[in-house]
């Protein structure tokens, strides 16, 4: 088939696309096709190099061995029956979950945002159970992100994502993240109402903000106090994509409820709500979902897991994400009037724009694209990398080759 043929097959697919699907999505003007490994290709044939990774989810990478062996079995013998009946691989990823974490009981859905629902009913119940409440409040933070359901976008402090939406679920007020002085005024004015803080690890959409240690410790002493619970929000940076397995392990605490979703299932749909039993009071007919934990998600779940541990991914992501940052970091000191700085843990690292700067985050993203590259926005002023956990050094380099001809360019 010639280019010309190509891009003209290409146009009328689009064309027809956005026919026929809502346009919810300012998306780039490339489609994929097929992937492998940490590399993906369009419809004309173009290789890229993924390190969007579906926004931090392919945790394996595209068609992975460990994956299609367990979609390609799993399919064949049982892939959904409902809630209804025991399934042994449910069972078996909530046991996985527990053994590797603080958690004592595990909650199964199909998405980020319907785990942080799951925590927010949770939450709620222990306020009125266990706390006496009639009008709990949550407190979340400024830049956050929680999901695209109507409690978890009031959870969500950017009012970007509420607009056109009110009224929003009341119970949520907002503080600045990492600000210790705020966080203890917004406790002593909720005294008696509080019932939980609930907080990202490391805010993703909001920029790629690391918590700060310090205060994550505070936030727990203040939880303890106050008999609330801290519930995080470990969506974008848990199974490994840190450079640990959870991300509340880079700050020294332990959560009373946290969870996870994106990587669990390495881009197949599925999402955990996971608690300690202080708070599992959860009881049938409190919360469902009818395809959660179902046996092909919890299979999938599983090959990455133990995929995870075999192939030593998570150290894996220390390497690579500090080889990452490190030549990010070289290439930022050249153009100090450009970008601002490199932040992340492990495989979730910022590019940070200086906000003088004409440069935007798209800007960069776009430049990407026309040299192989595929990166994603966190905010108009910072570029996020979250490459598979299987990426290679070799392709670290590429990645850092091209964001240097791309800013050389630029200047």
């Amino acid at each position: 088939m010639t280019t010309t043929l190509v891009k003209e097959t290409f146009l009328a697919g689009t064309a027809e696309f956005d026919q026929y699907v809502m346009n919810t999505y300012a998306r780039f003007p490339i489609a994929l096709e097929r992937g492998s490994g940490c590399k993906v290709w369009d419809s004309e044939g173009k290789e890229y190099l993924d390190f969007v990774a579906g926004i931090a989810t392919c945790t394996l990478g595209h068609a992975h061995p460990a994956m299609v062996k367990a979609v390609t079995e799993q399919i064949q013998k049982l892939h959904h029956v409902s809630n209804l009946y025991y399934t042994a691989s449910q069972g078996e990823l909530a046991k996985w979950l527990v053994q590797n974490s603080c958690a004592d009981k595990a909650f199964f859905c199909n998405s980020g945002a319907e785990a942080n629902e799951a925590a927010i009913k949770l939450a709620r119940k222990y306020a009125h159970v266990k706390l006496g409440i009639e009008q709990p409040v949550i407190l979340t933070a400024h830049a956050s992100f929680h999901g695209r359901t109507l409690a978890t976008i009031t959870a969500t402090g950017q009012p970007k994502y509420q607009k056109n939406f009110t009224p929003l679920v009341p119970g949520f007020d907002y503080v600045p993240y990492n600000d210790i002085a705020a966080l203890e005024t917004a406790v002593a004015k909720y005294d008696g109402r509080l019932c939980a803080v609930m907080l990202e690890a490391l805010q993703g959409e909001g920029g790629v903000c690391p918590g700060d240690r310090a205060y994550f410790q505070r936030v727990r002493q203040l939880c303890d106090e106050s008999k609330a619970l801290l519930i995080l929000d470990e969506v974008q940076v848990g199974m490994g994509r840190s450079g640990k397995l959870w991300g509340y392990e880079n700050l020294g605490i332990q959560p009373d409820i946290f969870t996870s979703a994106k990587g669990l299932g390495g881009g197949i749909p599925i999402g955990a709500m996971m608690c300690k039993s202080s708070c599992d009071l959860f009881e049938p007919g409190d919360h469902a979902s009818t395809f959660g934990g179902n046996p092909f998600a919890c299979s999938v779940a599983i090959a990455v897991a133990k995929t995870l541990e075999a192939d030593n991914l998570i150290a894996n992501a220390r390497e690579r994400g500090q080889q990452l940052k490190d030549g990010l970091s070289s290439i930022a000191a050249n153009y100090p009037d450009t970008i601002d700085q490199v932040r992340g843990w492990g495989l979730i690292v910022g590019l940070v724009i200086e906000e003088s700067a004409t440069l935007t985050s798209r800007d960069v993203v776009q430049a990407g694209i026309e040299r192989g590259l595929l990166l994603v926005p966190a905010g108009p002023k910072v570029v996020r990398f979250v490459p598979p956990l299987i990426v290679t050094a070799a392709e670290i380099d590429r990645s850092i080759e091209i964001i240097a001809e791309a800013l050389s360019q630029h200047h």
